[in-house]
């Protein structure tokens, strides 16, 4: 792949996405496609609308990618999915974390009588980062899993857990609930944080592959 002068250069996010979701045999032949028709569209109609493009193809190919990635292995991208799916309740229902383990915390150090206002953070807000913490590994635990198809299987999961905490949201809303001021800034964090844990699997992969092909990962003799 050629470099391009800085001017012409794709936007920096869109590449990014596209390469996340790219299988990993595929990614060279796939950005250099897109960098080669984004610079001819860039010198006939300019760098803006060369952008607009490139953004709408970088869509256009995420979403041929997530279908692909069924198409051409099904039952292992599925089985990551539902695997995905289950195991948050797993965790945090019978491994007891992070709520259990909170409390045993907090119960043992007598946090209650001596900094009541640490407790009362750690009872709550402190929960809710620690469910968060859960479903960033289960991104890490479905990209090991699905290994090439990272992005679509987390993106699929991550609409799943979306759509439902979409529908306790409108559930929220239309009885009216009191904590849902509260609630709100922490009810899609378990989809974000799903793709995050899957990205940063996929990115660490795509990193040692590149080391690997430049021979950074060789021993010195």
């Amino acid at each position: 792949m050629t470099s391009q002068p800085l001017s012409v250069q794709p936007p920096r996010l869109a590449f990014w996405l596209v390469n996340l979701f790219t299988i990993p045999d595929d990614a060279e032949a796939i950005m250099g496609d897109l960098l080669e028709e984004y610079s001819c569209v860039a010198s006939k109609s300019g760098v803006d609308h060369a952008r607009r493009w490139y953004w709408r193809q970088a869509l256009k190919t995420i979403a041929h990618l997530i279908y692909s990635a069924y198409r051409i292995a099904p039952w292992s991208t599925a089985s990551a999915v539902v695997g995905g799916f289950l195991l948050p309740g797993f965790v945090i229902r019978f491994v007891g974390f992070p709520e259990r383990a909170i409390f045993a915390v907090l119960e043992k150090y007598q946090v209650p009588d001596k900094h009541f206002n640490t407790y009362v953070f750690f009872a709550t807000t402190g929960i809710d980062i620690g469910l968060v913490i859960v479903y960033l590994w289960v991104g890490c635990v479905i990209a090991l899993v699905a290994k090439g198809r990272e992005m679509a299987a987390a993106i699929t999961l991550c609409l799943i857990f979306a759509g439902m905490d979409g529908v306790a949201l409108f559930a929220f809303v239309a009885s009216g609930h009191s904590l849902l001021r509260s609630l709100l800034p922490w009810m899609f964090a378990d989809s974000f944080a799903i793709l995050i844990g899957a990205a940063i699997v996929r990115s660490s992969r795509s990193a040692r592959r590149i080391g690997s092909d430049h021979g950074l990962g060789k021993p010195a003799h």
